[in-house]
């Protein structure tokens, strides 16, 4: 058995080989001009081993070993081969323009996942599914109906309600001079406040909020996974690794299914006659509302519903702790943020900062954007796939190739960044070295929810979530380590998936101010 699977895998490897030279030279043909002189080459690509490729020098981080590869090779524009599959990982602004901007739609697609398949229905949501007419669909109603700036706006209401409820477990924790636990904590919060947002209701004293918490958990490490049958299809012929894979997902969709069916039968007698006038409407009731006018299925509802939970609670969650690990690292940054936000929001008994106090607080915006730029919640985005040939760099790009942008590597290169290591919010301040950078994907220094058609479309619900809490934070309360520890004791180590999170727990000691 074993010298048979040894021959299959020579075969395979000198197979994918010969069809990786043939897509070079079709690319080479179709981006090539008349003139024979102006043939584009194909980006250049370390040495690799037979059958795995570079799957080698991908570590346990891949942003990290990525960045350490293009910087080693002298390359912003790699061609990578990892298993079977060819990656692009690109390292540079201009070339993440030429992928997410000058070759947008070329580029716009999504590379086939077994996990999104099975998991996300067929893949129907927005996040992994393939480009085309449902893709257009699908985005169209999210930017138009769900996650509009008018409709983040009205959530405030919710917002301030979650984010006292935060408050008021805190002061509890003061009181008792207790350690809070940050992490858990603040993804409670991105937890409760994703609920409200599409069910109305946290569902607190039910438990059920917890069962989403969880299912968003077991799903995260699933879809941003090590899956063996993407790097090797030709396993698939042998069926096992398929059939375990497929079983654990259909697994984790049986448990989605339960709660979203539950979720969508109890509004299925409530939907509002107008939901564009009703602050109050959740998204349940708003797709309820638009499913014929958008042909939707009830399979894709419930894609759609489960890409605003695994978007709303896990990125919003994973920035709010590593903004406040890094505040807590840098105390004059700390202090500054302190005294801004205590300045336009005297201290008083209950105050809350709301959405109109934070449009006066340009350090809190700078801080926000300055810890994106140090811990982007996905340092590689969501891989695109080429649908044609295009040029990246001045390199030929053939068709079928994931793309990889490596935009944790081009926030922190020095070529971009003045000391880009630092935690400095005032880069971004007027007469800062960034104060004409914003992270919506206008600019490609700064990309921590992507740029183009395929950007995330839950960018200003995210960022309100994360200043909301963030100025609350600071206002009330003034925090200290645990007795013994020093700020050069927080571990900033990283855990890398779908969203990038800390590895280690952040435990603070809430002081209450008086």
């Amino acid at each position: 058995m074993l010298l048979l699977f040894c021959v299959l895998l020579a075969r395979y490897s000198l197979a994918t080989f010969s069809d990786r030279r043939a897509r070079k030279r079709e690319a080479q043909a179709q981006l090539a001009d008349d003139d024979d002189d102006n043939l584009l080459l194909p980006p250049p690509s370390p040495p690799a081993l037979p059958v795995l490729g570079h799957l080698h020098l991908v570590g346990s981080l891949p942003h990290v070993s990525l960045r350490r590869l293009a910087r080693k090779h002298g390359s912003d524009v790699m061609l990578l081969r990892l298993g079977a599959m060819p990656v692009l990982v690109v390292s540079s602004p201009r070339a993440a323009e030429a992928v997410l901007r000058t070759h947008d739609r070329v580029c716009a697609s999504r590379p086939y996942s077994l996990v999104a398949e099975v998991v996300m229905y067929g893949p129907s949501d927005v996040g992994f599914v393939p480009y085309g007419d449902y893709w257009r669909r699908a985005r169209k109603l999210i930017t138009t109906h769900l996650l509009t700036v008018r409709r983040v706006q009205a959530l405030g209401i919710a917002r301030e309600q979650e984010v006292s409820d935060v408050m008021a477990r805190i002061g509890e924790a003061a009181a008792a001079g207790a350690a809070v636990d940050m992490g858990e904590l603040l993804g409670s919060f991105a937890n409760d406040l994703a609920c409200r947002a599409v069910m109305g209701k946290s569902f607190r004293g039910e438990g059920r909020n917890k069962l989403f918490r969880e299912l968003v958990s077991d799903t995260s490490p699933l879809l941003g996974g090590f899956n063996v049958e993407e790097f090797f299809p030709f396993l698939a012929r042998f069926g096992v690794i398929s059939r375990a894979v497929r079983a654990k997902s259909k697994r984790l969709r049986r448990r989605w299914d339960e709660q979203l069916d539950r979720l969508i039968q109890d509004h299925e007698s409530s939907v509002p006659s107008n939901p564009s006038k009703d602050n109050e409407v959740d998204f349940i009731h708003i797709l309820h509302s638009v499913r014929h006018e958008y042909g939707l299925t009830r399979e894709q509802m419930k894609a759609i519903l489960l890409d605003v939970f695994l978007g709303g609670i896990g990125t919003g969650a994973a920035a709010l702790e590593f903004t406040v690990a890094e505040l807590m690292r840098n105390p004059d940054a700390m202090k500054k943020l302190q005294a801004e936000v205590r300045s336009v929001v005297p201290r008083g008994q209950g105050a809350v900062v709301s959405d109109d106090n934070l449009r006066d607080m340009a350090y809190l915006r700078a801080v926000v954007k300055e810890s994106l730029r140090l811990h982007p919640p996905t340092p590689i985005l969501t891989a695109h796939f080429t649908m044609a040939c295009c040029s990246v760099d001045g390199f030929a790009v053939p068709a079928g190739v994931s793309v990889l942008v490596n935009s944790w590597a081009i926030s922190t290169d020095a070529r971009f960044w003045e000391d880009p290591e630092a935690f400095a919010p005032e880069r971004f301040l007027d007469g800062g070295s960034a104060a004409g950078i914003d992270f919506r994907g206008a600019d490609f220094r700064l990309l921590p929810f992507g740029s183009g058609r395929r950007m995330c479309p839950g960018v200003n619900f995210g960022v309100a979530s994360v200043e909301a809490m963030l100025a609350n934070l600071v206002h009330r309360f003034d925090w200290e380590l645990p007795q013994g520890k020093a700020a050069c004791d927080i571990d900033m180590a990283e855990v890398f998936g779908i969203v990038l999170q800390r590895k280690h727990k952040l435990l603070l000691v809430p002081r209450l101010l008086v």
